[in-house]
């Protein structure tokens, strides 16, 4: 397919332009997928206000995000396992496939990753992406490409969930309830957590919470976050703890209100990369911490789930925006993030 398609362009902080680009062409393993919804991540506003995460540094011009679905308008020569007119989920993750990590099946470690809107990588707030035909995921007719767009963070969720090992029974907590804390909360209600509590400080994020199934909310500017799960849960403590916020205050909450031999996955970052943290309290109930980055081979997985229904992941929505409107909805999604828990952006 020739001609032009419009771009979403950092062209510096805090600044994004619509640009014209030439449509890519797709190579002999990849597909061509017209862009219909892309969500905004927490990610894609880091950047967009502060230039970079860690060590990866935006270097302009660049395209942020990630959180892809669409339909596909052109395969290349190799393809099978799609044919145009097909609605996808893009997984923005290309990985070597040769390394040991690669062939264990945890291709999210690999060192060679490709990711979109991860510097120097551009991202998909565009209209048209060519993507490795193996990362597009065909979506089921009862699921629109909107909800496409939100199995890349519903895959963060799951993930986080399983590290865990959640099951059928246990008490859980969720520390911070933006989009990745509000899709571990559906992840562990999936999985049978009889009772899930989410922990924010804004009154609007918690009221999605409880939209979305938390038995139990706690603001933690106005209780005793630690003094409210005890009172939750009988004295007894959570048995799984998933920390979003990326908070030092909540990840030692999480310490202090588990029960003995209970598992805290860790998942949000911290802004410096580091915490203090009470380990000694750590130490005395043989807690067990895990960590995640990303996700790997759960596409499929969460997929079935928003199809059958056992996740409805397009309430976490609170916001719609225009692609020609970038510039106003990345700014609203900083500047209002009391109101604004998830931005989706509507590219055509």
């Amino acid at each position: 397919m020739e001609g032009m398609m419009k771009t979403a362009v950092m062209t510096e902080l805090k600044h994004v332009e619509i640009q014209e680009r030439p449509i890519p062409v797709p190579k002999e393993d990849e597909v061509l997928v017209k862009i219909e919804y892309v969500g905004v991540c927490g990610s894609d506003l880091h950047y967009y206000e502060a230039g970079r995460i860690g060590d990866f540094i935006v270097e302009y011009p660049f395209v942020l995000g990630h959180e892809a679905g669409g339909v596909v308008v052109e395969v290349g020569s190799n393809v099978k396992n799609l044919q145009v007119g097909d609605r996808v989920a893009l997984e923005p993750g290309k990985t070597c496939g040769k390394c040991e990590f690669c062939k264990q099946g945890k291709y999210n470690l690999c060192k060679d990753v490709v990711f979109f809107a991860t510097p120097p990588v551009d991202g998909v707030f565009q209209e048209y992406v060519a993507h490795e035909a193996g990362l597009c995921f065909k979506l089921p007719e009862n699921v629109s490409t909107m909800e496409g767009a939100l199995i890349e963070p519903l895959a963060v969720g799951m993930h986080a969930a399983s590290q865990g090992d959640a099951k059928i029974g246990q008490v859980c907590v969720v520390t911070g309830a933006g989009c990745i804390g509000l899709v571990s909360l559906l992840s562990l209600k999936a999985r049978g957590g009889s009772q899930v509590i989410v922990v924010d400080i804004m009154d609007k994020r918690l009221e999605k919470a409880k939209e979305l199934g938390a038995d139990y909310v706690i603001n933690g500017m106005k209780e005793d976050t630690v003094q409210r799960i005890m009172e939750i849960t009988g004295g007894r403590g959570f048995d799984l703890g998933i920390e979003t916020a990326g908070s030092q205050i909540t990840a030692s909450q999480l310490i202090k209100g588990a029960n003995k031999g209970a598992t805290i996955v860790f998942v949000g970052y911290s802004p410096s990369g580091e915490m203090t943290l009470p380990i000694g309290a750590a130490l005395d109930k043989e807690l067990t911490f895990k960590t995640i980055f990303r996700y790997r081979n759960i596409y499929p997985t969460a997929i079935d789930a928003v199809a059958s229904g056992k996740i409805n992941i397009k309430d976490i929505v609170t916001n719609y925006f225009e692609l020609d409107d970038i510039q106003n909805a990345l700014t609203q999604c900083v500047e209002d993030k009391a109101n604004i828990v998830k931005g989706v952006i509507k590219v055509c």
